[in-house]
């Protein structure tokens, strides 16, 4: 597979993942839009992050920092999270 089509691959899967985020407000929609680029992150030659629910956990910790009261909204079957996803 070349860089071309692994990228392409990549895209699918996190277009797949996003469908357990809901679109909503700012703030969720914000959450939406970093998980998208640390889930693409986590699915490349150099990942930061070892799966989707660490990338969620990022991602509504750094919508936290900016939205204090946020209360994220995703599906939480499709992502096992330990906890509430407050931290990391």
């Amino acid at each position: 597979m070349n860089g071309v089509q692994k990228l392409k691959e990549i895209r699918r899967i996190v277009k797949e993942e996003l469908k357990h985020i809901p679109r909503g407000d700012e703030a969720q929609n914000m959450l939406r839009m970093i998980y998208w680029n640390a889930r693409l992150n986590s699915l490349g030659k150099k990942p930061k992050f070892k799966n989707k629910e660490e990338c969620l956990k990022y991602a509504i910790k750094v919508v936290q920092e900016t939205y204090p009261g946020f209360n994220p909204q995703y599906d939480k079957e499709f992502f096992e999270l330990d906890n509430t996803g407050d931290s990391k």
